[in-house]
């Protein structure tokens, strides 16, 4: 009887630590939605060249188009009603966050239109937001376009012959953003990389990633190059659009912390990199004093296969918030029928949108985080009313395909910011015929921020 009695006591014991270990999910309740018009485009600096002064010529695979407004932009096949060339520079697709206090934001805005092929003349920078949560509206302050005049990129750049040599989404994809002691620091996706700029975009540095001392690089990384026989390996490590999504610092600024958006590839078992039979990305550590990668990381642990990260910023000095997402987008009420596609209906909805909160110290270096909670964007609370769109029945979503901003606004009340990338013009997952807005909502998710 006592041994039947042990064993019992054993077994709960073991799935109560389980049920703790267990990520919790947290309510959130939405406070206030800012909105910044999807076709906010800017003109390009006077002494920018010629090409640059119309941007999205070469979306069009294998053709170059010069015709503004002339090709459509689609989501999922979806006309999205907006078409590319643009008169400008788009202001679009928001990939990386810091809040300044008072309701401004800084924002990096990435490569231009998704891939290194077709963005040779899409600019790069970064913005001042100023929000007006009362009215719903975000208001552009400022924008500092990135240039290499000192030629300290260590490869040739699309305008490589220039005297400013502004930078494009051809010779860097910029995913996130950390300001330091009046610098700020980029991390980048093809290489990737870690860039450094002054405060006026002029570029400093760059600088390798380095994976327990080993080159990480990409297919798009400058040293990588495709064989003389086609029997020949093209060796690389990291998968193309899966370098440094996001990239959180210190609270003190010592530190970085890159976020590789894939799992790195294992030579040794031809697979992804896994942890205990789960896809694993890398948080690396690099610093920021001594301008060297620590060889410390670890390990985030995704939720299923095919899921990606969006954005990480810390909380605090050992927890952080990242995004965790599929690649879906759109709602279950204006979903396709089963196996069908349309001009005005999504066929892949969002499902997997979280801001999942981690802890990472020096006992679990070399190991995973640990994943204590989430909040779940699809079912986020909105009791007052307080969504310009996006709610139903009391119920917000947050339903896009990439959201890639997430940031602590007030700690002490519980306050976070989330935003989207809008991808454009390519991407429609509020209306399945309208290209998205940029969006920054605060979310109050005090619960999860104080969760242990």
């Amino acid at each position: 009887m006592r041994s039947s009695l042990a064993i019992i006591l054993l077994l709960s014991s073991t799935m109560l630590a389980g049920a703790q270990e267990s990520p919790k999910e947290f309510p959130a309740k939405l406070l206030s939605q800012a909105l910044l018009p999807a076709e906010t485009i800017i003109p390009a600096p006077a002494d920018a060249p010629a090409d640059l002064k119309v941007s999205g010529k070469f979306v069009t695979p294998g053709k170059r188009v010069e015709a503004v407004s002339t090709v459509m932009g689609t989501s999922g096949g979806r006309p999205t009603g907006l078409s590319t060339p643009f008169a400008g520079q788009p202001v679009q697709g928001f990939s990386g966050i810091r809040s300044l206090g008072n309701n401004e934001f800084l924002v990096l805005t990435d490569n231009g239109f998704g891939a290194k092929v077709n963005s040779p003349d899409a600019m790069l920078f970064f913005h001042r937001l100023k929000a007006d949560f009362g009215k719903g509206a975000l208001e552009r302050v400022s924008t500092t376009f990135l240039h290499d005049p000192d030629k300290k990129v260590p490869f040739r750049i699309v305008h490589e012959g220039t005297e400013k040599r502004y930078l494009t989404g051809a010779d860097f994809d910029p995913e996130s953003i950390q300001p330091i002691g009046g610098k700020y620091w980029i991390g980048e996706e093809f290489g990737p990389y870690l860039i450094r700029v002054d405060a006026n975009g002029k570029v400093e540095a760059v600088f390798e990633t380095l994976v327990d001392g080993k080159p990480a690089r990409s297919p798009d990384h400058y040293a990588v190059t495709t064989p003389a026989a086609p029997n020949l390996p093209v060796e690389f490590n990291v998968r193309r659009s899966k370098g440094f999504e996001g990239m959180a610092q210190s609270p003190d600024g010592r530190f970085l912390y890159p976020l590789l958006e894939g799992p790195l590839w294992n030579a040794e078992t031809k697979g992804n990199e896994e942890v205990d039979g789960k896809e694993v990305l890398r948080i690396l550590e690099f610093d920021v004093q001594n301008e060297k990668w620590t060889g410390r990381s670890w390990f985030f642990p995704l939720e299923a296969k095919g899921l990606a990260i969006g954005d990480f910023n810390m909380i605090d000095a050992t927890t952080g918030l990242i995004i965790e997402r599929d690649n879906g987008e759109g709602t279950a009420d204006k979903a396709c029928a089963a196996g069908q596609r349309g001009p005005d209906c999504f066929h892949d909805i969002a499902k997997h949108k979280r801001i999942v909160k981690i802890e990472m110290t020096d006992a679990n270096v070399g190991k995973p985080v640990r994943r204590i909670g989430y909040i779940d964007l699809m079912k986020i609370a909105d009791p007052d009313g307080k969504a310009k769109q996006g709610t139903k029945d009391g119920v917000f979503t947050f339903p896009f395909f990439t959201i890639e901003n997430v940031d602590v606004v007030d700690r002490a009340n519980g306050v976070i910011v989330v935003g989207n990338d809008n991808n454009l013009p390519f991407s429609s997952s509020r209306d399945p015929k309208k290209a998205d807005d940029n969006e920054l909502v605060l979310l109050s998710v005090k619960d999860l921020l104080d969760a242990k």
